[in-house]
């Protein structure tokens, strides 16, 4: 077991937690992290098959898309990382360490890369409108990442910099307490938000065209990414510079989503004015002759 344990202090002084990394089962290491991660998926495609008329897509159709993002998430989210760690996988003695998933790295725009590009073969293979298979993405990914960032907690990773915040976690070990924003936390709570925003409006409001949720997610995932990843202690960067991989394309991608919805909301806008303009009921002669 960890010999590192956690605290909150809010919680008053006697809250320590010593969580497992992993549990044993005849004699397997059954890791934490990856049941939370398997638990994400599990949830987001229970909640896509209840509601795949909202996205469009049928009920096999949503199994599809689960049995391709596992496979096809793993592997872009694993060679992400390796691109930005370069030097730990290549080279005399360390080719085996690219194949050592057990032992952590993964990044999740990579795994969002590998995703997408699977489902747009599958969406040619089918001929689905690709908008419709992001906006399932988009509900899957919000559902799987608040869910999955619980492993993060087990495995004392993806925290931030020492911080005296009353909401402070304290990782304790060999008797030294260091006190760290909660990272994984704040991610797990701005995706549990967003989720139930998009719930709220995809309730309330018809989609106005295939591919909306899925720009709404980019924009808020990218948004809140953005400000989390200045505060962690984890983070890739662009080799030969102190600029962090995530937080850049959490901005530009915020930005371009962003832009995309603003622009379809304005041209939606205007065809519906067109479309009123143009009603034959709305150009009836009242002049009647005297």
């Amino acid at each position: 077991m960890d010999a590192t344990t956690i605290s909150f202090p809010i919680f008053g002084e006697g809250f320590i937690i010593d969580a497992p990394r992993y549990i044993n089962i005849f004699g397997f290491r059954l890791y934490l992290y990856g049941l939370f991660i398997t638990a994400g998926f599990v949830l987001a495609a229970l909640y896509l098959i209840k509601r795949n008329k909202v996205v469009g897509l049928t009920k096999d159709n949503v199994l599809d898309l689960v049995i391709l993002a596992v496979p096809c998430g793993l592997i872009g989210a694993r060679l992400y990382y390796i691109l930005f760690n370069f030097d730990q996988y290549f080279g005399a003695g360390k080719w085996q360490n690219i194949i050592q998933f057990r032992e952590g790295g993964l990044a999740i725009y990579g795994g969002v890369i590998g995703g997408a590009i699977a489902f747009l073969i599958y969406g040619r293979i089918k001929k689905i409108n690709y908008g419709k298979l992001l906006d399932a993405a988009g509900f899957g990914l919000l559902i799987g990442q608040a869910v999955g960032r619980w492993g993060n907690f087990f495995n004392r990773e993806a925290y931030g910099v020492e911080t005296d915040a009353p909401w402070r976690m304290g990782l304790t070990t060999g008797g030294y307490t260091m006190y760290v924003h909660p990272a994984f936390l704040y991610e797990m709570l701005w995706n549990a938000l967003g989720l139930l925003l998009m719930h709220i409006f995809s309730k309330k409001s018809k989609t106005k065209y295939p591919g909306q949720y899925f720009l709404f997610y980019v924009a808020w995932y990218g948004f809140g990414r953005f400000m989390i990843e200045g505060l962690r202690t984890d983070s890739l960067f662009i080799p030969g510079s102190d600029i962090r991989v995530s937080q850049l394309l959490a901005a530009l991608s915020c930005g371009v989503a962003a832009i995309l919805l603003v622009r379809n909301h304005l041209r939606g806008e205007r065809e519906n004015s067109e479309i009123e303009i143009r009603d034959p009921e709305l150009n009836i002669n009242t002049n009647k002759e005297e």
